[in-house]
């Protein structure tokens, strides 16, 4: 049984003069590991340390750091968490020993029964998608963590906001990786935007859009 809970939505916002005013969202899993999936920003430290203390939390009891990619609005606080094992993208890190685990990109990485990391490139080559199994109101519900896969609710319908924002070269495998994505997730954690739930009609639209 988890616990996901939403530290912090991430939001986008284009300024006048064209730069990008932006964070990303944080999420806490709790359960029989402590996971922190995307750490925000270098100048979001003390608000991040302030959030995890109103769960009694302290970052040094932190299990799992994961990235779904390493964006600098994705990997700020990672140092506050030492004591973690780190995944940023398909890099596992453990102090100064780095891996690239086979298992991502394959068959997926499990953190701990219930909780797996899997490859879902597309915004970058190396974006992953965390997928949490647990119960919400006595019902079986997965929730999917996708980092930029999904930039927010409003890119269903609006796809030129996230075709904008990923790798060219890599729109189409994007646009295959969300529809296996919400083909699977009861609920969506997108990366620049708040939480919200699947629906059929939204994984029908999502489907259409794949590039062939």
């Amino acid at each position: 049984m988890f616990e996901i809970v939403v530290l912090f939505d991430g939001y986008s916002t284009k300024l006048p003069n064209g730069s990008m005013d932006a964070n990303c969202t944080c999420t806490l899993i709790k359960g029989p590991k402590l996971i922190i999936i995307d750490t925000m920003t270098a100048w979001d430290r003390g608000k991040l340390v302030q959030a995890l203390a109103e769960h009694d939390i302290e970052p040094e009891n932190i299990d799992y750091v994961v990235c779904t990619h390493s964006h600098t609005d994705h990997i700020g606080n990672n140092n506050l968490f030492t004591n973690a094992i780190h995944i940023v993208g398909l890099v596992v890190q453990q102090g100064t020993i780095f891996f690239e685990d086979p298992r991502i990109p394959n068959e997926g990485y499990e953190l701990c029964s219930g909780v797996k990391v899997i490859a879902t490139p597309g915004h970058t080559v190396e974006d992953i998608t965390v997928l949490v199994e647990t119960t919400r109101d006595g019902e079986k519900t997965l929730f999917a963590v996708t980092g930029d896969l999904f930039e927010k609710e409003e890119d269903i319908l609006e796809p030129s906001i996230w075709k904008s924002l990923g790798m060219p070269e890599l729109v189409k495998t994007q646009s295959v990786m969300r529809s296996r994505v919400i083909n699977l997730a009861d609920f969506i954690i997108p990366g620049h935007g708040p939480m919200f739930r699947v629906s059929h009609t939204m994984r029908e639209i999502v489907k259409g859009q794949i590039i062939e």
